[in-house]
């Protein structure tokens, strides 16, 4: 192995330092698996002993506040308390609160309520002034509230002092009961020395310090975090590392605790501190390890190197003196022994190979004469063969895209006789339609053209109707005047047909104007339709004459598009023809490309000959120097 840093030290040196590493590396490796382990199950037993702490806490607490609440309870159901609450007797009621204290030094007082919150016992007088007149605060205390459902509640834990009881207490409150109607007559309550917590968890900090964990603490705290205990002192440092395990207050036992959290903990300093101590003694010992290691080493070394530098003051001689006839003496009878003799029958190998070789190097070097003047000559005719090939490919491209422009003309111009031919169709398509639209519009002229000659007829009809209608209203006129006269002859008794006669001809009269007036509009109609008629055959007479203009244009496009058609033929048959082309050029180009190349490959084979042929006369002259470089 080559390391950069190492490449100046002897063999004696190498060997030292790789054992040495690797005796190292090995104490290392086997000491860190060591000391992995031991550090996982240290880490495990932490854990255990923490949760069983932690655990043994909960338990502990647990059972106390279920005792406890059981006790304020069976208290709660005294007969005396009872009685007290009934009949007033309260001087009984205080001596058994009393007792109670002195019994139970756990419990900081005894304090017994009415309904109303006031205070008619306590178990000393101190603490029963300390709640006269606190009717309403008592009322509004948590515990009251809960003793009043039945029930215990330890928001009313204190954080610091209580100033009535002098020590943070936990109150527990249970109702007192009727014996008779079970009805609700006070609340007892029993303040519970929370200090008290200390007491029961003093062996196991006890415990803890004699494995020497004296940052080891038990915390309690609510569920949202609130500490209610801490077993470690109030001016006691932080821990900069804590390591910790929580039991969580179940509600399998119904108590006031229910979802503490019970915390065990410990600075990881002072839990792995074991862990610390063997590992510095393991450093101690990797360094002793390591240095017998070395010294283990130097001697392997020496051993092995001394019959390796005998051997090479050999073959430094030989490589500097050229004397191939020096003997190799080495006493050792291990594997550098071996290796001597077989470089001393390799020595001797050496001088029959030294006297073959100056033999053969003079008849190498006439025969790699002459292959070098035969490969010269051979790589200036393939050279001129060579050239003639390049012109004839240049040739070839021109050609080739000569004939890709035609092509690409030619189908251009295919594509132009298709479209022409498209149009020429389209064309056609549309001229016999539009002949046969100018069909059916001459028609439909002749038919407007016969109405309206019949509607004029009609017109004339009704001139004829109009004239007959004036002439009986001039009859009417007439007969009205003859009537007006024969009425004034009638004198009196024609009066009334003379008025007649005047209505009669009033109306005649009228007709006469509307009659004339029905005339003009009918001249001025007939004249009209007359008008009509004349532009209708004048108009049919163009049609007809572009009609047959439109015929000579449609036969004129037949033609055209037949020419088209035939130039497209011819079109076609260009394209196949130049394409044809255009792919035998392209068969020529590739012939010409791959004789190009089979001449490139040639050529580079020729070379490639003419440097070996050069590199063997090299050799050749590099064997005649070594071979007069020893002496045999």
């Amino acid at each position: 192995m080559n390391i950069p840093f190492l490449g100046d030290l002897k063999l004696r040196g190498r060997i030292t330092l790789y054992v040495a590493l690797l005796s190292a590396l090995s104490i290392l490796s086997v000491t860190s698996l060591g000391l992995i382990f031991t550090r996982r199950t240290l880490s495990k037993q932490i854990h255990a002993t923490l949760a069983v702490e932690a655990e043994g806490l909960k338990n502990l607490v647990e059972r106390t506040l279920a005792e406890r609440e059981a006790s304020v309870r069976s208290w709660a159901e005294d007969s005396i308390l009872r009685g007290a609450l009934l009949f007033d007797t309260y001087d009984k009621s205080d001596a058994v609160l009393a007792g109670l204290a002195k019994r139970h030094p756990a419990i900081s007082g005894f304090v017994l309520f009415d309904e109303q919150g006031r205070v008619v016992s306590a178990s000393s007088e101190q603490v029963r002034k300390a709640f006269q007149g606190k009717e309403r605060e008592v009322r509004e205390m948590a515990w009251y509230r809960a003793a009043r459902e039945g029930r215990f509640s330890a928001n009313s834990l204190s954080t610091e002092k209580d100033p009535i009881f002098g020590q943070r207490v936990l109150p527990l409150a249970a109702p007192v009961l009727s014996p008779i109607s079970n009805a609700r007559l006070g609340v007892l309550l029993a303040a519970y020395n929370w200090d008290q917590v200390g007491e029961v968890v003093r062996s196991a900090v006890q415990r803890a310090q004699e494995r020497g964990q004296d940052s080891f603490g038990l915390e309690v705290k609510t569920a949202d975090g609130t500490l209610l205990f801490d077993s470690r002192p109030a001016d006691a440092a932080p821990m900069q590392r804590p390591v910790s395990e929580v039991a969580i207050n179940g509600s399998d036992v119904q108590d006031v605790g229910d979802g503490w959290h019970f915390v065990a903990k410990v600075d990881a300093r002072e839990a792995y501190a074991p862990m610390t101590r063997a590992a510095l003694a393991a450093v101690a010992l990797l360094g002793l390890f390591v240095t017998l290691a070395i010294a283990s080493a130097w001697w392997l070394a020496r051993g092995i190197t001394r019959p390796i530098t005998a051997l090479n003051e050999v073959v430094t001689h030989v490589v500097q003196e050229g004397d191939l006839s020096r003997n190799v003496e080495v006493s050792s009878r291990d594997e550098v022994g071996e290796l001597a003799q077989a470089f001393a029958r390799m020595m001797e190998n050496l001088r029959d190979m030294t006297l073959s070789l100056q033999q053969g190097t003079s008849a190498l070097s006439g025969a790699v004469t002459e292959l070098s003047e035969a490969a010269e000559v051979q790589e200036r005719n393939l050279a001129r063969q060579a050239s003639a090939i390049q012109e004839t490919q240049v040739t070839a491209q021109e050609i080739r895209q000569t004939s890709q422009m035609a092509a690409d003309r030619s189908q251009a111009v295919l594509e132009v006789a298709a479209r022409a031919e498209q149009v020429g169709n389209a064309g056609e398509s549309t001229l016999s339609a539009s002949i046969t639209g100018l069909h059916e519009l001459h028609e439909k002229v002749g038919r407007l053209a016969t109405t309206i000659i019949s509607l004029g007829e009609r017109t004339q009809q009704i001139g004829s109707i109009a004239q007959t209608v004036k002439d009986l209203a001039d009859q009417s006129n007439m007969l009205a005047l003859n009537a007006a006269i024969e009425a004034v002859r009638s004198g009196e008794h024609g009066k009334g047909f003379g008025v007649v006669a005047r209505e009669i001809r009033a109306l005649a009269d009228q007709s006469i104007d509307s009659t004339d007036r029905v005339r003009e509009l009918l001249d001025d109609i007939g004249q009209s339709i007359q008008s009509t008629v004349v532009m209708t055959q004048k108009g049919q007479q163009q049609m007809q004459e572009g009609l047959a203009q439109i015929r000579a244009s449609g036969e004129s496009l037949r033609e055209l598009t037949s020419i088209v058609r035939d130039n497209a033929g011819a079109a076609r048959q260009i394209v196949v023809a130049v394409n044809q082309q255009n792919a035998g050029i392209s068969q020529i180009f590739t012939a010409v490309t791959d004789l190009s190349s089979l001449m490139d490959e040639t050529m580079q084979s020729l070379q490639s000959t003419t440097r070996a042929t050069r590199t063997l006369r090299e050799a050749s002259e590099g064997m005649a120097t070594v071979a007069r470089t020893y002496r045999v």
